[in-house]
């Protein structure tokens, strides 16, 4: 275990954020050098690179399993990319989302990937912060598959074997403009918007506690109108759905049937939801294997957020997010509770062995 502490410290010293490439490359490189000797396909798209390692002789076509690990943080103050212990936590960004998940898999790789007899593969990705697009999705686009795939994310030794898609909406009104002190001329764009945005807070209201329900975030608002003395005869909104995986066929219908005619709708962005049926064989066995560690079998989650395993998905792969105990991802109070670490490498381990 003090193997894993202390690459996952050295990792989380590095500020491996969105815009700082040098420092993603240098995550990367950490990472390759612990596992030298395995053999690697690099892959770059857009500048993003990332990384899969394999213990085949040749990239198989299809691997049996695949680990999948960001190693990219959200922005922090410098304080935080300076790892400490206190209380038998790990405090640092990171440590939470995903790093410590990432160090555990690197070295459960370097151990087990000569002792099992079935593809086993090992993926390190820069970009799932900002979606995933250039490092999961672009090796999935080249060709890369597998039977099952587990992605490190934080779950306090639960499986998430679900979460919620998402849908971005830019949506519009128009009106008639007209000066400010002669209202009954023009048609405010605002006041149209206003209304298109209280039927939707009817129709899906803001939760007051965690609730496993299709929910709608108003993101921004705005107008091109900067004259004060005008009637606005145009009026943007963005909206941010997160969607139940049971509403995936239907929900871009129900939302544009609810808006209306008279608002012009456009779809910036539509990700899958996560769904991975509790039957599923993998699952079972990486339950049994938290039960033959810890004594009581791994409790099913479902998340609000997405991850990179909905990018596999898409294609019909089946997955779960699974990672260690702890709290405050993104936030300034990150922590990852270091006795967890252990039972985490211990489930892992347990269950590739179960792999046949």
């Amino acid at each position: 275990m003090d193997q894993v502490l202390n690459l996952t410290k050295k990792l989380i010293t590095i500020p491996s954020i969105s815009d700082n490439p040098k420092a993603l490359k240098t995550v990367l490189e950490i990472c390759q050098k612990e596992l030298s000797g395995f053999k690697f396909k690099e892959f770059e798209n857009d500048g993003n690179f990332s990384l899969l390692f394999y213990n085949t002789e040749t990239l198989p076509k299809v691997f049996k399993l695949i680990l999948n690990a960001h190693l990219d943080v959200v922005p922090a103050n410098d304080e935080h990319y300076l790892p400490k212990e206190k209380d038998g936590k790990l405090y640092g960004r990171g440590s939470y989302d995903m790093k410590t998940a990432s160090a555990t898999f690197v070295l459960l790789f370097k151990e087990m990937a000569k002792k099992v007899n079935y593809p086993l593969g090992l993926q390190l990705v820069t970009d799932e912060e900002i979606g995933g697009f250039n490092g999961t999705k672009y090796q999935i686009d080249k060709g890369i598959k597998a039977e099952f795939v587990i992605a490190g994310e934080n779950t306090n030794l639960e499986i998430n074997h679900e979460s919620k898609g998402i849908i971005w909406l830019k949506i519009t009104t128009k009106g008639v403009s007209s000066h400010g002190a002669h209202p009954w001329y023009g048609e405010n764009a605002i006041l149209k918007m206003k209304k298109v945005l209280n039927n939707l807070e009817k129709r899906y209201p803001i939760p007051s506690k965690p609730t496993w329900c299709t929910t709608v975030n108003l993101a921004k608002i705005e107008t091109s109108n900067n004259a004060l003395n005008k009637v606005p005869d145009e009026c943007t909104a963005f909206l941010d759905i997160r969607f139940v995986p049971e509403e995936k066929n239907v929900i871009l219908g129900k939302l544009k049937k609810q808006l209306g005619t008279e608002v012009a709708v456009e779809v910036l962005a539509s990700e899958p939801a996560h769904l991975t049926d509790e039957s599923n064989n993998y699952l079972k066995l990486l339950s049994s294997s938290i039960k033959e560690i810890l004594g009581n079998e791994g409790k099913l989650a479902s998340h609000h957020g997405a991850s990179d395993i909905r990018h596999y998905n898409k294609i019909g792969i089946e997955g779960v997010c699974f990672g260690p105990i702890g709290a405050g991802h993104h936030s300034d109070n990150e922590w990852v509770n270091i006795k967890s670490i252990e039972d985490y490498y211990k489930i892992l381990k347990d269950f590739l062995i179960s792999l046949k």
